[in-house]
């Protein structure tokens, strides 16, 4: 028996068909269909769907909620929620120095 398909491996499957990337509107709307999703699931579906296909290294999320498959992107094209700091190296090797120092870690255990 055939393990039942997931949500995101109908949406490779979708995208390996197409040139482009897709609004996330519109590949869920694909997906549903696909699968067959019944209305009433579709709500919480849709939540669960989105998470999954952010987790999925397969896709890549890009600007105006489009994705495409993260083997036709560069990089830098990626969609980033999240900025990271500019932080001294200095700085995080002192904040390691001083955990250390307090005896709070001793990796001797693990």
């Amino acid at each position: 028996m055939a393990p039942k398909e997931t949500m995101t491996d109908a949406a490779y499957t979708l995208m390996t068909k197409r040139k482009k990337e897709i609004e996330f509107a519109r590949l869920w709307q694909e997906v549903a269909k696909t699968m067959e999703i019944p209305p009433e699931k579709l709500a919480r579906k849709k939540a669960q769907f989105y998470s999954e296909l952010m987790l999925d290294t397969r896709f890549a999320s890009l600007k105006g909620n489009k994705w495409d498959l993260r083997t036709r992107r560069k990089f830098d094209e990626f969609h980033k929620d999240v900025e990271v700091s500019d932080i001294d190296d200095d700085e995080v090797d002192e904040t390691e120095d001083d955990e250390e120092s307090e005896g709070a870690k001793d990796s001797e255990e693990y």
